[in-house]
């Protein structure tokens, strides 16, 4: 993976226990590092964003969007995962 890829990886559903486990997990089985973390839970309802660094990833972002959105699906809950510069992009004012 090139150096300083970084990817936002977003999570929305209702908590439950091990959400941070089950996605921390397919990260660190992919050596990806996370760098930044942000969640909370407003009435029953969990999100998290993450900033992750694909630097040494074994896997690409594609592999890893679609390793975790399986997750998701598992958990029904919805994570996205993007490379930083789409996240920007559609997120500016």
């Amino acid at each position: 993976m090139e150096e300083g890829t970084r990817v936002i990886v977003t999570v929305l559903g209702y908590d439950r226990i091990g959400i941070i486990y089950n996605i921390s997990k397919i990260l660190a089985e992919n050596s990806v590092n996370i760098l930044d973390i942000n969640q909370t839970i407003l009435q029953g309802f969990f999100t998290m964003v993450m900033v992750v660094d694909m630097a040494t990833a074994t896997v690409d972002v594609a592999e890893l969007r679609r390793l975790l959105a399986e997750k998701g699906r598992e958990m029904e809950m919805e994570i996205t995962t993007q490379h930083e510069d789409i996240f920007n992009f559609m997120h500016r004012i």
